[in-house]
């Protein structure tokens, strides 16, 4: 009797959510399997910022090392988690049709709005595109899952909070005052999830690849892809959408100054039989607009902060 397929996944509701999901699939297509929940080391240090922590993949490295280790067979990602530079060895093997890739607003009042507020987040990207909206508001530093910054919002006193509307819709959290942000671009491959495996397990490969679909596969990677071009190596404020209509790929990526003060923004569409380098020449576009200098900035102060 086959052995059933070990399933990675951190041990927040959002992420069991999203492990039980494919673990459904999977059971589906016949597939025997079976959950393995871990707790990453983004999930226990909580009172830093992340670009501070210095590490890339934080919510993915101790999936990372279990998969290495033999202890899973496939690890599911919020694939806007997961480093562009996968580990030696390691493939993405399905990502899932995505959900809203959108960014909210969960608040207590929306007066503040036109005057002084407070807002939380721990994202680089929403915190700039924020404050190039509202230069007059404070942005504080949010950590945790979902559940742990809903609490946060509640006990202080701040006027709002940003998250993925994703995130709250799967596990029932989202409130029905929360405002669509339609003009905040999103973290590249927000609100898809993603399986990874190493390449030498045949069988988990071959079991998980079942799962992938092809359109947000594409609109996923042409995102990344503009990432990983743009950042090399380092934390920034980048946002990047991509939706298919009409068989053409319609993209629009930007980058922030941290502090929001400036942004370069690019729009495109190509034919969707063309999207392969599509994200990299959107990247260099950037680059050659003023994004060069920006990313230099952008790194010379997370490498020397002001306290």
């Amino acid at each position: 009797m086959k052995k059933p397929i070990r399933i990675g996944t951190r041990d927040s509701e959002l992420a069991l959510w999203q492990a039980h999901t494919v673990q459904n699939q999977m059971e589906k297509l016949g597939v025997d399997t079976v959950l393995c929940p871990v707790k990453s080391t983004g999930d226990l240090v909580l009172d830093k910022p992340l670009y501070e922590l210095g590490i890339t993949g934080i919510f993915t490295k101790t999936l990372d090392v279990a998969l290495i280790n033999n202890e899973i067979d496939i690890a599911v990602h919020s694939m806007k988690d997961v480093p562009t530079l996968l580990p030696k060895g390691m493939v993405q093997t399905a990502v899932l049709e995505r959900a809203s890739s959108q960014d909210i607003l969960v608040h207590k009042g929306t007066d503040f709005l036109n005057g002084k507020g407070t807002i939380a987040t721990g994202s680089l990207r929403r915190k700039a595109q924020w404050l190039y909206h509202y230069p007059n508001h404070d942005v504080v530093n949010l950590r945790g899952n979902v559940n742990t910054r809903l609490i946060k919002l509640i006990e202080n006193d701040w006027h709002g909070a940003i998250f993925a509307k994703v995130g709250l819709e799967r596990i029932k959290l989202l409130p029905k005052d929360a405002i669509e942000l339609d003009w905040m671009v999103p973290a590249p491959a927000q609100g898809a999830m993603v399986v990874m495996a190493m390449e030498k397990n045949t069988e988990a490969v071959a079991a998980s690849t079942q799962l992938n679909h092809e359109e947000s596969e594409i609109c996923t990677l042409v995102e990344r892809e503009f990432l990983r071009t743009l950042e090399g190596g380092c934390t920034a404020p980048i946002g990047a959408v991509v939706h298919i209509e009409k068989q053409k790929i319609h993209f629009k990526g930007c980058l922030h100054a941290l502090d929001g003060s400036t942004k370069v923004e690019i729009e495109k569409e190509r034919p969707l039989d063309k999207f392969q380098g599509f994200g990299k020449s959107c990247a260099y576009e950037v680059l050659e607009s003023g994004g060069s200098a920006l990313m230099k900035m952008i790194k010379n102060e997370l490498n020397n902060p002001i306290h």
